[in-house]
């Protein structure tokens, strides 16, 4: 489905969003064009695309003292009415969700990669859409870096956070912005969530707004944004960047997901 379709995005001068400890000089933006080359839009009912993403399975923390088991059960992760639809489920003291990755299937390095998503809400919550370097196996994180184009905290629905990580600058080091609304929250609308990734830059985008740019000046640590990643999309319950549920967090939480798409730049004439 629009296989064909281009991207095009120049200036984008927009004056009525509040924008988190700043956002970055879009006067000078370059206009990009880019070919769509992947592309998942959730037509089909049932399970995901098992051609385009596999699922994690397991608890353990996962690294971050997290609550929840990841499984494939349709109870946690489901494409139904257009969407794909990741649901943290409480049963007792215990949590279950979903994290599917495109790891073997689709990697890629440089490009634009998009995801329309609504967010769910509640302390504790913490639902992303991040990137992982594909040599994780023969480089371990953080050395195989990580780009996390939308981190979020259950409790503040109303902010996002773009983040890197890579050697020297990894966990509570990472370099890290934050982008926020006064007026609306990201838990009751679907919003777009992007990077453009080129060989010395990547760039944080809300809606088409630009509010974070990182390049290898801005690192206390080695570039490692150099080759083929993939993309992954979860949602954790606890763990050291959300803390954890309280009496206050409803359950199940639901993240919808509209599409997710990858394109790679076209070289200008």
């Amino acid at each position: 489905m629009k296989s064909s379709v281009l991207f095009i995005r120049g200036i984008l001068l927009l004056s009525a969003i509040f924008i988190l400890a700043g956002c970055e000089d879009k006067s000078g933006l370059e206009k990009r064009t880019y070919q769509l080359v992947w592309q998942d839009e959730f037509e089909t009912a049932g399970a995901p695309d098992n051609s385009k993403w596999a699922s994690d399975i397991g608890g353990g923390g996962w690294g971050n003292n997290e609550l929840q088991t990841y499984t494939n059960d349709v109870q946690n992760i489901v494409v139904a009415n257009g969407s794909l639809q990741i649901t943290a489920v409480k049963a007792g003291n215990s949590f279950t969700s979903a994290r599917i990755k495109t790891m073997g299937l689709f990697e890629q390095a440089y490009g634009r990669f998009e995801a329309s998503i609504k967010l769910p809400w509640g302390p504790g919550i913490w639902p992303a859409f991040w990137m992982l370097g594909s040599d994780i196996a023969t480089n371990p994180w953080p050395q195989c870096g990580e780009i996390d184009i939308m981190e979020y905290r259950g409790q503040q629905p109303n902010i996002i956070n773009g983040t890197v990580h890579g050697p020297g600058y990894s966990g509570g080091a990472s370099i890290t912005k934050s982008y926020g609304y006064t007026d609306k929250r990201f838990d009751t609308d679907y919003h777009l969530f992007a990077v453009e990734w080129g060989t010395d830059f990547i760039q944080f985008f809300v809606d088409d707004v630009l509010y974070k740019e990182i390049k290898p000046k801005d690192l206390t640590g080695e570039w490692v944004f150099d080759g083929p990643f993939f993309m992954i999309l979860n949602v954790a319950v606890g763990g050291d960047y959300v803390g954890f549920p309280t009496s206050a967090t409803p359950f199940p939480q639901t993240m919808y997901v509209d599409y997710v798409r990858v394109y790679t730049e076209v070289e200008q004439d």
